[in-house]
């Protein structure tokens, strides 16, 4: 970590810029700690019309096993709490936000919550040990931002400190127009290994459709991992240009934790799916996907394929339990009445699948913040199942390891009480030279498991053959058992 920043900051300074290229200011800055990039500029302007780059945070917290550190320091309290009280020192600190049509994020939080630190907000079985090498919760306080709002065509830097804006200017002087693709290999070993087989895999479906039966729960989400090895000196950035360029959406990420024990970490992430978005006003939006069919290059195969989606019984009720889930949550922080769904099961499309979207919106109550609202919906229902905590009982039964990154969020939480965040899918999760990929499906009443475990397929595949272009397809490994040796962590 670079030396501390001055204890008297100028207030929010907002300093216009050319807009960048999003890729290239983060090449720029990739030599200082723990940059990241939230990258509304890959595709889908009209949801995810901004882009945000920083780099060196103030303050790093991590939650590994509920123990939590601030800057590698041991602190008492939870995480959430931790980084509630962080937010709220560097708002009374800052003030206000300037004035004028900007970019909703000028600095705050930035980072990532692991599927397991659901287990701090609710009585959860201790994680499983197997998993990848990262830990439950990181995110720094990033005081100097890069924010390219790609619709106006402009962007800024938002600074704690004038100096520190007219810095950043300077360096960013310098950048390129693109970041050229790196040309692989991409796996030390071509080829991915298992987490577990077909038969494993669809066992594990079967088993979630007779609690169903059985009355347990209505659904649960079952996923399944693929592990490789990286060649050596590939980056983050290599790793994040390489899925750009080929499954981009529309809250694409890429957070470098700092290595540890000289391998870096890293969450690389192309994800469709919004969690929570939360205004400076507290209005809430959030947009679960369940229901997905691939996408076709003959354009009528492509058309049948939404149709049916769209009209698929099993995806709608699939769809339909998580937006209810959804509204039961969100009804335990907001305005009664105020919860609503706009949108039920809209049919939404990327380069290399369709989705069943729908939204929900609510209005927090007076008094309630961001954090509460995490507290009160984390992990979102699309990646659990209903009810929740039967579901994630069940998952943790029937998988195998840990979740890790996967199925949690990538975030952002500005001074202002506002916050964006995505659900961690589409996602290479990256530690001690290992990356792994995870996909999986809602599992209802009539899932039939051979069908759940091609949509699995489906959902991984882009991210498989970005790091393995000559790879058969199914991928052999998947239908035998994990090599051994092969856990990741």
């Amino acid at each position: 970590m670079t030396p501390p920043h001055p204890a008297s900051p100028d207030g929010i300074v907002a300093l216009e810029i050319p807009p960048p290229d999003p890729v290239s200011v983060y090449a720029q800055l990739a030599h200082l700690p723990r940059p990241f990039l939230l990258d509304g500029g890959a595709a889908d302007a009209t949801r995810a019309r901004y882009s945000y780059v920083g780099a060196d945070p103030q303050t790093w917290v991590e939650c590994a096993d509920g123990l939590v550190t601030v800057d590698g320091r041991p602190v008492e309290g939870d995480a959430l709490g931790t980084l509630d009280a962080l937010l709220r020192a560097g708002r009374n600190r800052l003030g206000a936000a300037p004035a004028g049509e900007l970019p909703p994020f000028r600095g705050g939080a930035v980072g990532f919550l692991g599927y397991e630190l659901g287990g701090q907000l609710e009585a959860l079985p201790t994680p499983r040990a197997e998993g990848i090498a990262l830990p439950d919760m990181a995110v720094g306080i990033y005081d100097r931002v890069v924010a390219i709002d790609h619709a106006a065509g402009r962007a800024w830097i938002f600074s704690a400190r004038r100096a520190d804006a007219e810095e950043w200017r300077e360096l960013l002087a310098a950048v390129g127009p693109a970041v050229p693709a790196r040309e692989g290999p991409w796996l030390a070993t071509p080829g991915w290994r298992a987490g577990w087989s077909r038969a494993d895999h669809e066992a594990a479906v079967a088993r979630t459709v007779d609690y169903i039966a059985a009355g347990d729960i209505y659904q649960a989400n079952i996923t399944q991992r693929f592990l490789g090895t990286l060649a050596p000196g590939v980056t983050p950035l290599d790793l994040y240009v390489r899925l750009r360029t080929r499954a981009a959406a529309p809250f694409s990420a890429l957070l470098d934790l700092g290595p540890k024990g000289g391998d870096a970490r890293a969450v690389v992430s192309v994800s469709p799916e919004r969690f929570l978005a939360v205004d400076a006003e507290g209005w809430v939006e959030t947009r679960p996907i369940k229901g997905t069919r691939p996408r076709d290059a003959d354009p009528a195969r492509d058309a049948a394929l939404a149709v049916e989606l769209l009209a698929s019984a099993k995806d709608r009720a699939e769809n339909l339990m998580i937006v209810d889930l959804m509204r039961n949550d969100l009804s335990r922080v907001a305005v009664v009445g105020s919860v609503t769904v706009p949108t039920l099961c809209g049919l939404e499309s990327y380069r290399t699948v369709h989705h069943l979207v729908s939204v929900v919106t609510a209005r927090l109550a007076p008094g309630v913040g961001a954090v509460d609202l995490l507290r009160a919906t984390f992990p979102g229902g699309s990646i659990t199942g209903a009810p929740k905590i039967r579901a994630m009982e069940i998952i943790h039964e029937l998988e195998p390891a840990r979740r890790g990154p996967y199925c949690g969020s990538v975030l952002w939480l500005g001074w202002d009480g506002a916050m964006d965040s995505s659900i961690i899918i589409r996602t290479l999760a990256m530690a001690a030279g290992q990356v792994v990929v995870q996909a999986g499906g809602g599992i209802v009443a009539d899932s039939d498991p051979a069908a759940e475990y091609e949509e699995s397929l489906v959902k991984a595949r882009a991210l498989l053959t970005a790091l393995d272009p000559a790879m058969a397809w199914p991928p052999p490994g998947a239908m035998a058992g994990p090599e051994p040796g092969s856990e990741a962590a």
